[in-house]
């Protein structure tokens, strides 16, 4: 019997920097000006072209960048007016980052229920801000999975609840005819390695309102130097709040965004590719009657980084089983159930910093089964169909261990 084959490829593995990018890092750290800024004049704009760029690739008015997605957020929400204290209202299926740039703004965590699909429960989160008071919604478009945005959209304007969107894992995604990022207040990005752009660290922030940009502006660290700004909401909007605003030296370097600015015209192709790979890698995966994909809304069009779907038969000790048969075969695979928070997945019952939350039951029963998979755009197709072989096979081996377990449930049940 021949033995299964093996997924040899590193999941991680990003695509190269381009060619511009890297001759326009080098032509700076041989000249050693890596700051956003230059003191004597504008003599490196490679930040402030980058902003000017993005704001249009996204179809917003101001873009500052900045040295982190997760600082994007909590500056995000400074200017949307949220004060040390304040409910801030967040879904329950993100990364770790989310909360804790929530507690960054000195603010409280309330977390919202998510669905089977994977985006908030727009039902409890009517319920959450009406019983919290609170007046900001940070919507977390986590690993690209998009909510009803009419309906959110509707629940916010109707309650007075500010929006502002987390777009790291949702860079040209769109529900219907508007991308996201343009729902909200402001919405914020990354350009961390696995996210669509990568600098290996950095973030965006993008927005519409004058006077939160040049909060924005000063907030990440201007040093007053704003004529350096290309997407600027003015000098006079600047001057109206430069000496009550506080600088968190946040900026993006130069070095940053000279690898940034090549990839942005990149980013069709890519995205284009990771979305082919996503449908044959989902396709392989509905093959298992054990297997349950999300359903998104016909509305939206995601753009895919990686492929999550969930296994709902199997137990815990089953789930493991799965992990380790697909890791001796190359494949590693994430699972936000396990009972330990481990590299990029966690759960809200492992952000204790958070405070009570209750139950989130629904949230929790979600996550308990979900699988996540990175997915690199130079996976080739062969590739995508051996990762479907190798998931699907490993559910099966669970399956029939579970079922030959003592004392095991001798009903397990297809996914519906």
């Amino acid at each position: 019997m021949s033995e299964p084959r093996r997924l040899a490829r590193d999941l991680t593995e990003p695509e190269p920097i381009p060619a511009a990018g890297i001759a326009r890092a080098v032509e700076l750290m041989q000249s050693g000006r890596l700051f956003r800024y230059g003191e004597m004049g504008a003599d490196q704009l490679d930040v402030s072209l980058l902003e000017q760029e993005f704001a249009a690739f996204v179809g917003r008015k101001f873009c500052v960048a900045v040295n982190s997605g997760g600082c994007a957020i909590f500056l995000a929400l400074k200017i949307a007016g949220v004060e040390p204290g304040d409910a801030v209202l967040v879904n329950g299926f993100t990364l770790a980052p989310v909360p804790g740039a929530i507690l960054h703004a000195g603010a409280q965590p309330v977390i919202v229920e998510v669905t089977g699909d994977y985006v908030i429960d727009p039902t409890d989160l009517h319920a959450k801000i009406r019983s919290s008071g609170a007046k900001t919604l940070l919507l977390s478009h986590m690993r690209g999975h998009i909510a009803d945005m009419d309906q959110v959209s509707r629940i916010c304007a109707g309650e007075g609840v500010t929006l502002v969107e987390d777009c790291a894992h949702a860079l040209s995604a769109f529900w219907g005819e508007r991308m996201i990022g343009s729902f909200g207040f402001a919405a914020a990005y990354s350009a961390q390695t696995y996210k669509h752009l990568n600098a290996g660290e950095g973030g965006f922030l993008v927005l519409d309102e004058p006077e939160a940009a040049a909060r924005a502006i000063l907030h990440s660290g201007s040093y007053m130097l704003h004529s350096q700004h290309l997407s600027t909401p003015g000098a006079e909007a600047l001057r109206r709040v430069s000496n009550e605003t506080p600088n968190f030296s946040m900026r993006m370097t130069a070095l940053a965004a000279a690898m940034l600015r090549p990839q942005l015209a990149e980013l069709p192709r890519r995205v284009a590719r990771w979305n082919t790979i996503h449908r044959r890698i989902a396709t392989g995966l509905a093959r298992s009657q054990w297997i349950a994909l999300p359903r998104p809304d016909a509305k939206a069009r995601f753009s895919a980084t990686s492929i999550q779907f969930s296994i709902p038969a199997l137990p815990p000790q089953g789930i493991e089983m799965v992990l380790a048969t697909a890791k001796r075969r190359g494949l590693p695979i994430k699972w936000f159930g396990a009972a330990e928070q481990a590299g990029f997945t966690s759960a809200p019952r492992h952000w204790i910093y958070a405070g009570e939350q209750g139950e989130l039951a629904r949230t929790h029963a979600v996550l308990a089964s979900l699988m996540d998979i990175r997915t690199p755009v130079t996976l080739t197709d062969d590739e995508c169909d051996l990762i479907a072989e190798i998931v699907r096979e490993a559910i099966d081996e669970a399956i029939a261990a579970s079922s030959q377990q003592p004392g095991s449930s001798p009903d397990l049940k297809p996914s519906a």
